[in-house]
């Protein structure tokens, strides 16, 4: 008997035009992104662990870019801290000149330019924001222009103007270190030294001009201990924002270690295998062609063409 009803193959053969067509959808869309999908559900049971990888992955990439932050910081702070270790070891090679030639001609102009350069590597700053002023990053911590701002100031503490907030960052998950200074800390001691070399000079000791005088001489011997001192203390402060860079270095290059292996782990789940994406395409490409042509033929087999 020949057949004359079609309903139920067209409804077959275009179901399966349908998921043919579906399939070289997906297999186009993996070939030409490199992905697997496009969304967790295209992950089956692989979607909460790729969720919880991107996720640390994401922190990962948060600490390697605050470290770069950091690193370019640390830097500026090393700078600054050395040219204010490098004013402090001046003022005693000033000191030391005036006691060798036995003249204090220059010896306050000479202090005078390494109590500068000390104020300018205190107001030093980094992305627009002072390094030392703790908190307020937006104040200058030191409001000295000159070494009589020293003398004329009701104490050197109120040429001061940063807060106690010491700055901190963390470097991962459970790691938070000091990685900052603050300007009194650094610049009391330093001050004072100048202070002292201001008072006396204003003082009936002074001033320093022509051959120096036994009250001037053992005076200006006496501050040569006490610019060492100072010098000491901040060469440390410099030494001890060394030890803070290699250490935020090492945790950068652990970041790093991390970041790599979670991309690796993550592309494990989310990335095709493009040979084997090519050739899935490849087959839903064959699979539609000949779901279109047996849904051709069919058209060929209808009751109306069987009655005529």
């Amino acid at each position: 008997m020949n057949r004359v009803a079609t309903n139920a193959n067209y409804s077959s053969i275009l179901a399966n035009l349908m998921r043919a067509q579906f399939n070289q959808s997906q297999a186009n869309n993996q070939v030409s992104s490199g992905k697997v999908a496009s969304d967790l559900k295209g992950y089956a049971n692989d979607a909460e662990t790729l969720a919880a990888a991107q996720s640390v992955k994401s922190r990962v990439d948060t600490f390697i870019d605050q470290g770069k932050i950091l690193s370019a910081k640390l830097q500026s702070q090393d700078l600054a801290l050395n040219s204010i270790a490098d004013a402090a070891q001046a003022a005693r090679q000033a000191i030391a000149n005036a006691l060798a030639a036995d003249k204090g001609d220059s010896v306050m102009g000479d202090l005078g330019a390494q109590f500068n350069n000390a104020v300018s590597g205190l107001n030093s700053k980094f992305q627009g924001r002072y390094l030392f002023a703790g908190g307020q990053v937006n104040t200058q911590p030191v409001t000295a222009t000159q070494m009589s701002d020293l003398t004329a100031a009701p104490s050197v503490a109120s040429l001061f103007q940063n807060d106690n907030l010491t700055p901190t960052s963390q470097l991962d998950e459970s790691t938070t270190i000091q990685t900052g200074f603050l300007a009194d800390g650094l610049g009391t001691n330093l001050f004072n030294a100048f202070k002292a070399v201001q008072s006396f000079a204003q003082g009936p000791g002074g001033p320093f001009s022509g051959q120096l005088t036994p009250a001037q001489r053992t005076f200006l011997q006496g501050q040569l201990a006490v610019f060492d001192g100072v010098r000491s203390g901040l060469t440390n402060a410099a030494a001890q924002n060394g030890l803070i860079q290699n250490r935020a270095d090492g945790s950068q290059k652990t970041q790093v270690a991390r970041q790599t292996m979670l991309t690796g782990m993550i592309g494990d789940v989310t990335d095709v295998n493009m040979a084997d994406a090519v050739t899935k395409l490849q087959q839903a490409q064959l699979q539609v062609q000949a779901s279109a042509q047996v849904f051709s033929m069919l058209q060929g087999s209808s009751l109306l063409n069987f009655l005529r």
